[in-house]
């Protein structure tokens, strides 16, 4: 039945599939996000080599992945800006703005944490 929500198994494949059709979009789109998935192969099997322990290990990938998920917000913050009207307004103009900020601290995140294990190392 058309309309009817999706329950169970199904939706978890239907939201797996929307979720791989998202990550398709942002490698084909967007630049920055191709630039920093190609980051992260380097650094994470790095991650497991630097890292001392499990918990080590997990600070080193977890932030390598939260600047995905802040790239991947980033994108669709200016994917609604964009569709609402490409005329200048300082509420879209913040909204990008916000959005490229939450990206940037996560990369600071990166390097202090990758930073503070490295620093510990020596």
């Amino acid at each position: 039945m058309e309309g009817e929500k999706k329950t169970g198994l199904r939706r978890v494949i239907n939201a797996t599939g929307y979720s791989l059709c998202g990550l398709k979009s942002a490698w084909q789109t967007e630049a920055a996000f191709r630039q920093e998935v190609l980051l992260m192969a380097i650094m994470l099997p790095l991650a497991f080599l630097l890292g001392k322990n499990g918990v080590e290990r997990a600070l080193l990938i977890s932030v390598c992945l939260v600047v995905l998920v802040a790239e991947l917000l980033n994108s669709a913050i200016e994917a609604v800006v964009d569709r609402i009207g490409l005329e200048h307004h300082p509420l879209a103009g913040a909204a990008k703005d916000l959005g490229s900020a939450a990206v940037f601290v996560s990369l600071v995140m990166v390097v202090m944490v990758w930073g503070l294990v490295l620093f510990d190392s020596l």
